[in-house]
């Protein structure tokens, strides 16, 4: 059954196959259109917009340039740089071997990873469970970059990680007492997956998620040299409103790196319902709240956040690299999905509320969301001279991606 509130076309060409790669024109929507207006001018980045219901991929397109040196649109087909969206990946790897009987999520990741000093002085140890989880107490690589002078375009490799975080004297809590969110878990979690299996998580991945789904335009990427087809540069804007590149180089994996499209993405999504890959065992195990040692539970799975919004309860993760955002949310309830990549800083997450909104409002509540969801259709207007703006120039992360 076709539950819509405002938009008037629930289907698009009805025997359109979910993830396929052949070209197709959806039934035009100017509802969602309108959401994403603000990208078509000239010049301009964009986004790729998916929104997947029962197992087919309802509404794709691409708004904006790939390429604006090119004047290369975004498509449907489109690969983006998706950050920390990746954790998913990399924790349903590491469920994988668990699952194959060669690790232990209660296991010492010093077992794994020697070079990790022990922090633990004859009390808890960092296990595997608390990277996924984000319990560790692990400092974060990237922000330790920063303060060390090294920048989001330089190249990084899972050495120059390893090591910043190996040299780290303390955690910034004992293990399983607090919750913060951090790269370095998913970091050492990559190399887990290498040491256990062999393989780099690229290809481990690869053979056992990206391959046997049909996702074949994904891949984690660990070189920064390579090419990778149809892929959509990443653009900042300057206080004169020209743009510049910006890109990651950086080569580790496990937090991010995945490159992927909308498409590809629905081929993932539906995993979740119908457990190809893993089985609906390891699914519910990979969307497991956690639990801090004192039995508190965490609004955070295995590199899945649980939230509600307007009274429905959704599974999320949000991107950040370099300046490409990404957000794919998923109301479980309704079998319902939306995601949405984009080249430049063009709030993702926002824009795909306001497009659940339209689809789903029939059934939400009024108000009701335990997380932000400030952004273009919130914002107020303020008056700021240049030079108090030049006070808070600098570099920030946001803590979620």
């Amino acid at each position: 059954m076709c539950r819509i509130s405002l938009i008037s076309t629930c289907l698009v060409a009805g025997s359109f196959l979910a993830g396929s790669s052949a070209a197709w024109a959806p039934a035009a929507n100017p509802a969602v259109d309108a959401i994403f207006a603000d990208l078509t001018r000239p010049g301009s980045p964009g986004c790729a917009l998916g929104v997947y219901r029962d197992g087919r991929i309802i509404y794709a397109k691409g708004y904006g340039l790939a390429n604006i040196e090119e004047n290369v649109p975004i498509t449907p087909q489109t690969i983006f740089d998706v950050g920390s969206i990746s954790k998913q990946f990399t924790a349903a790897s590491i469920l994988l071997l668990e699952k194959q009987g060669r690790l232990r999520l209660d296991d010492d990741v010093r077992k794994y990873i020697p070079e990790l000093p022990d922090y633990s002085q004859g009390r808890q140890p960092i296990t595997i469970l608390h990277l996924l989880n984000h319990t560790s107490g692990l400092r974060d690589y990237v922000s330790l970059f920063l303060l060390s002078g090294i920048h989001y375009d330089n190249v990084t490799t899972d050495d120059d990680a390893l090591g910043i975080i190996v040299r780290q004297k303390g955690l910034n809590f004992p293990p399983g007492s607090d919750w913060k969110y951090t790269g370095s878990g998913y970091l050492l979690l990559s190399l887990i997956v290498k040491r256990v299996s062999g393989k780099t998580l690229k290809d481990f991945a690869a053979k056992n998620i990206f391959q046997p789904l049909g996702m074949m335009h994904t891949q984690f990427r660990n070189d920064h040299t390579s090419l990778i087809p149809n892929r959509a540069l990443a653009y900042e804007q300057g206080e004169d409103g020209t743009y510049k590149l910006s890109v990651s180089y950086g080569e580790e994996n496990g937090d991010g790196m995945v490159h992927t499209s909308v498409e590809d993405l629905q081929r993932w999504d539906e995993n979740f319902y119908a457990g190809q890959i893993g089985g609906k065992d390891l699914l519910a195990e990979m969307q497991e709240r956690g639990k801090l040692n004192d039995g508190r539970p965490l609004k955070y799975a295995k590199g899945l956040f649980l939230r509600n919004y307007r009274g429905l309860s959704t599974i999320w993760h949000s991107g950040l690299s370099a300046v490409y955002q990404s957000y794919l949310i998923r109301f479980p309830e309704h079998h319902f999905s939306i995601a949405c990549l984009c080249n430049g800083l063009l709030f993702p997450t926002q824009r795909s509320h306001r497009v659940a909104n339209l689809y789903l409002g029939s059934v939400m509540r009024p108000g009701e969301v335990d997380f932000a969801t400030a952004g273009p259709e919130t914002k107020t207007s303020a008056s700021i001279s240049t030079e108090q703006l030049r006070v808070w120039s600098g570099d920030y992360r946001n803590s979620y991606n």
